[in-house]
């Protein structure tokens, strides 16, 4: 199995040009099992989940071309079955969007519970209460997720927390159904609104997306489009601090930069130096970081996908810093591997108490999930001596080509294969 090898210390510098976002891509793939024609997706990432999700929509029937390495064409006219092995899914947790997509348009579909990353529960109640409320008949049984439903009406729907995933399955399910369907104390984050945009574009009517109250009149049918994914916030706010952990100095192309604010706003407050453009940002280390207090947060909060990136940096810091994670409870299982390197953290719940700033040391260490992976990588960056880093399988879900962009900054970083000969890395 693939393993990083990094040797530290090597300031970042220069340009880095974002990928497409993950979290849009894997909600918009399935989403075109919803439409009844021919979707091009440009701007895709090369990432392992969106090259899974192709491999389940062939086998659903779609007929499913690559027009170039990020520019996907995805012909949903032919869909052939509305259920999929579990062995296609079992690593994805974005495989339940299939039940919203295919909801409406086949009224009846199947689906294995999903998996992803490892790092506590999260539920899909909601997703469930959403679909019911509709009229579908909702079912669990031997690991599989049946809905099934003869017709869907438009309904109110309240959720009881702003589920991200919950939101686009509801959205892409009300597309089908009578009348207006609304869904309050709804999520806002930036690929929510790239996947509503989408469905627009395919002939959908989804009003408010980006707020709390989102509002879908439905339709009978939906035609294919041509439609261009955003960036990847969770990767650009992976090389800003990647940049301020080394004391580097990069700037951070093909991005939103009003998706980055609530990362921008705690990186100044830490010392760094930010500069922003139309589609960049720039992040210029301080010589000495401060220690800061962090929450995670649905957007526009800090991100929970930065939790342990940001955890991570904060162990430079000069102080005592906080972090609180209010969205996955679960979310600091990567502390055993960083302490590893000699990060000082104490876990107290939902809290993680940060003392710093540490001398980060290289070893061998373990990628528990993509996150985590990420906050390995960026305290290798950092550290001295070499780090390996195994279990990369988890970082290649969701990083387009992370070791040569990472080398292109001036990092020292291989990736290594069972089949490589031994490599030899100076320090």
């Amino acid at each position: 199995m693939d393993h990083f090898v990094i040797v530290g210390q090597n300031p970042l510098v220069g340009k880095v040009s974002i990928s497409g976002a993950k979290n849009a891509a894997v909600a918009i793939i399935p989403a075109t099992l919803a439409s009844n024609g021919i979707c091009i997706l440009e701007n895709l990432p090369v990432i392992e989940d969106v090259t899974n999700f192709v491999q389940v929509l062939r086998k659903m029937g779609a007929k499913c071309k690559f027009l170039d390495k990020s520019t996907l064409q995805i012909d949903t006219r032919k869909i052939s079955a509305a259920s999929i092995s579990s062995d296609l899914l079992k690593d994805m947790r974005a495989s339940y969007y299939i039940l919203g997509a295919l909801l409406g348009r086949m009224g009846h579909v199947e689906v294995p519970l999903p998996g992803g990353c490892n790092f506590g529960l999260r539920p899909i109640d909601q997703h469930i209460k959403g679909f019911e409320a509709l009229g579908a008949k909702v079912s669990i049984e031997h690991g599989t997720i049946k809905v099934c439903a003869e017709k869907l009406v438009g309904a109110n729907i309240y959720l009881d927390v702003a589920s991200v995933g919950a939101t686009i399955n509801i959205m892409l399910a009300a597309v089908y159904a009578e009348g207006v369907t609304t869904i309050e104390n709804a999520a806002k984050e930036p690929h929510i609104v790239d996947c509503a945009n989408f469905l627009n574009m395919c002939g959908a009517s989804i009003k408010g997306a980006g707020t709390d109250i989102i509002r879908i009149t439905g339709t009978n049918a939906l035609k294919g489009c041509t439609y261009t994914i955003i960036p990847d916030q969770i990767e650009a706010g992976t090389y800003m601090i990647a940049s301020a952990i080394t004391g580097g100095d990069v700037t951070v192309c093909n991005i939103i930069p009003k998706h980055m604010d609530s990362l921008t706003a705690k990186l100044a407050e830490m010392g760094c130096q930010i500069q922003e453009g139309g589609d960049w940002v720039r992040v210029t280390a301080a010589k000495q970081l401060a220690a800061a207090n962090v929450k995670t947060h649905y957007y526009p909060g800090f991100p929970t996908d930065l939790q342990p990136q940001m955890t991570t940096l904060l162990a430079r810091a000069e102080g005592t810093s906080y972090v609180t994670e209010s969205v996955f409870p679960n979310r600091f299982q990567y502390v055993e591997q960083l302490s590893r390197m000699g990060v000082k953290i104490k876990i107290d719940g939902r809290m993680a108490v940060v003392e710093g700033p540490v001398r980060l040391t290289g070893t061998e260490v373990l990628a528990t999930d993509l996150r985590a992976g990420a906050s390995l990588v960026i305290a290798a960056l950092a550290a001295t001596g070499i780090t390996k880093i195994s279990n990369i399988h988890y970082i290649d879900r969701g990083y387009e080509n992370l070791e040569q962009k990472l080398a292109a900054l001036g990092a020292n970083i291989k990736r290594i294969t069972t089949e490589d000969l031994p490599v030899a890395v100076e320090a």
